[in-house]
Order: structure tokens, then sequence, then C-alpha cells
């Protein structure tokens, strides 16, 4: 007899115009704006209230997925979790490649030692899933925080997030009139192969402006992190839903109208942070 899918649970409820998507338009844009003004502020003008920012995402992300994962019975230890994803940006930021690497040991023994002192059942499953946790989220955003430390990092950064809205904006506006063909449809239907032309399509010609105007770079280091960004954001994207589909959950959570939960918002950028860091100080000279 075949295995029964476990039931989908759908932690949110959309009302309004929704698209088809299945999102609702005004509440996603009107939070996607107040989300991305006090990252622009604080990364154009308070480089540490930006950090805050990416810090709270990463607590956020991870108690998420703990919360997801509870469906299963996997317990992933709240404080040392929280606490590693709140230390990890700051110790990024101040102490570079070392210091995060330093933080995110520490925080990874702190997790061990807690669960190994618990007393109930599945320490093991605990100990796996929070250590996957801490490195898919607080980890993976860190990288942005090492380009903060950069002359003219925080550039890169805008550069980062107008290829992911790109990514976004480019890759539903054509999927959603042309998208035919299915990239993965066991595990995202709605992402389309014309969805993925589109994205790349608008990052290219983002990411070429930007090279040009914001980074004074040849032209050819846009298209690179165009298709980089682009390739890693759906990568991203594409895992989120399969750990989701997994789980059989919608969304990580209901705090964002429209959106679902943060790490519905971040599933893109925690792959393309790392990938933007690592090509851009492999192909811009004397950036770190």
């Amino acid at each position: 007899m075949p295995a029964l899918d476990p039931p989908r649970r759908k932690l949110t409820r959309d009302t309004g115009r929704t698209s088809r998507a299945g999102r609702n338009l005004p509440a996603a844009t009107g939070v996607g704006v107040a989300l991305l003004l006090p990252v622009l502020v604080g990364l154009l003008f308070f480089p540490l209230v930006f950090v805050g920012i990416v810090a709270l995402f990463g607590v956020v992300g991870v108690w998420e997925l703990r919360r997801a994962l509870a469906i299963r019975h996997i317990r992933i230890p709240l404080v040392p979790a929280m606490a590693g994803s709140l230390v990890m940006p700051f110790a990024a930021y101040f102490g570079g490649g070392e210091g995060l690497a330093a933080a995110t040991v520490g925080a990874l023994l702190g997790l061990f030692l807690w669960r190994s002192l618990d007393p109930a059942p599945g320490s093991a499953q605990g100990i796996v899933a929070g250590t996957f946790a801490l490195l898919w989220v607080p980890f993976m955003l860190s990288f942005a925080m090492v380009l903060m430390r950069a002359d003219g990092g925080f550039l890169v950064i805008a550069t980062l997030l107008l290829l992911v809205v790109a990514n976004d904006t480019f890759g539903y506006l054509v999927g959603a009139s042309f998208g035919k063909h299915a990239m993965a449809p066991k595990i995202s239907p709605k992402k389309s192969w014309e969805g993925f032309g589109g994205s790349i399509g608008g990052a290219l010609v983002v990411g070429g402006l930007c090279s040009v105007f914001l980074l004074g770079q040849p032209v050819w280091l846009g298209f690179a992190l165009a298709v980089a960004v682009v390739a890693a954001a759906t990568a991203g994207d594409l895992a989120e839903s399969m750990i989701k589909r997994e789980l059989g959950v919608k969304d990580m959570s209901n705090i964002l109208p429209g959106h679902g939960g943060v790490m519905d918002r971040l599933d893109s950028i925690v792959f393309a942070a790392p990938t933007a860091y690592l090509l851009s100080a492999t192909l811009i000279p004397g950036l770190l």
C-alpha cells in the first residue's frame, strides 16, 4: 500500500486580491516597501542598524524553522539557537571572516552542550536540526556583514539586493504571463523556465547598470554577478520549497501579510549573499 503524504498545513490565510502565485499583492507590496526602507537607510547611513536588522531577520528565520520542524517532533533548542543567530552577524561585521568562523564554532558548541544536557528524547535530531538552521540562515546571511567591512562594500550589498529584487520581480512578471514549463513541478509547480529566463534578463540589465554606475567596474562583472545571484537565489527558493513540502506547510509563518514568513523572503538571499561575497572578492581588485 503506498504511503500517504502528510497533510499540508496552510499557516496563512490571505484575503483580498491574490496573484496567480496565490499572494495578496497589495499587502505584499506594502510589506515589501516597509521592509526595504529601513534596510536601505541602515545600509547607506547607519551600518550598525543594518547589522542589527540582519541579525533580527536571522533570529526570526531560525525561530520559524524551529516552529516548522516541531510539526515532525524535531526540537531545536531555543536559547542557543537564538543566541547564535544574534551573535554571528555582529561577529562577522566586527571580526570579518575570522570572527564569523569563531562565532559559528561557538554557536554550534553551545547548541551541542545545551542539547546534550537535555534529558528529553531526540537529542541527536535536535543537534543536527539546530546545526542546519544556524548554518542555513545566520551563517549565510553573515557573509554580507563581511562585505560591509570592505571599502565600498555597502555598494556591493546594494547591488546584491537590487539583483535579488530583479530576480523576483522579472521572474514573477514573465512567469505569470508566459510561464508554461515548470522547472521543478514536484517541488515548486509555479516556478517556470520562462520565469527563470525573465529573472536572468532583468538581472543582466540591473547588474550591468550597477556595475558601471555603483561599483565603477566593467559591465561584464555586473553580468557575472547577475547570473550567479539569480542561480543562487533560484536554488535557495527551491531548497526552501522542498523543505516546506517535506514538512507539509505552505509558509514558514504568517507574520508578514502577503508574504508568509521571514524565511519566505530570505530564501533567495541566504544563498545569494555568500555567492556575491565569493564572486566580488575574487573579481573586484582590492575589495577585501
